[in-house]
């Protein structure tokens, strides 16, 4: 687990991602734009940190492995402690058929791998604000 936690700024990000390439490059964006953030590298840890740390937004890769993004993100909508939390999936699979998965899993949007850059920051700072 990475984290950069500072309580005098906006909007803990959770980032989800067992790749540590993707990972890294989840944390340059977040450092760069100024969230604080703690990470998971898979889905049990994702869940646990979740109800423990209450993230303002949670970045959740769809393919871990000890658990699949929608099996996580059903579990934590159905946590009272975690349900309001806010999950875009991240992911490689985009097919239309993916996407609806991952809305009625919970997720609210998505960002597809590999990142762009901007288009991840503009995600970000769409659901914290």
């Amino acid at each position: 687990m990475v984290s950069r936690v500072d309580n005098s700024q906006r909007g803990l990000i959770l980032a989800v991602e067992d790749g540590a390439d993707n990972l890294e490059l989840i944390i340059q964006v977040l450092e760069l734009i100024g969230f604080p953030f703690i990470t998971a590298n898979d889905g049990r840890t994702a869940i646990a940190m979740a109800q423990q740390h209450q993230p303002d937004l949670i970045l959740l890769d769809m393919v871990l492995p000890d658990m699949n993004g929608l099996e996580v993100a059903q579990h934590l909508k159905q946590d009272c402690r975690t349900a309001e939390i806010p999950i875009v999936a991240v992911t490689a699979m985009v097919a239309e058929e993916e996407k609806g998965q991952y809305l009625l899993a919970g997720c609210i949007d998505f960002v597809a791998k590999p990142y762009d850059i901007e288009f991840l920051e503009t995600v970000i700072k769409r659901y914290v604000s």
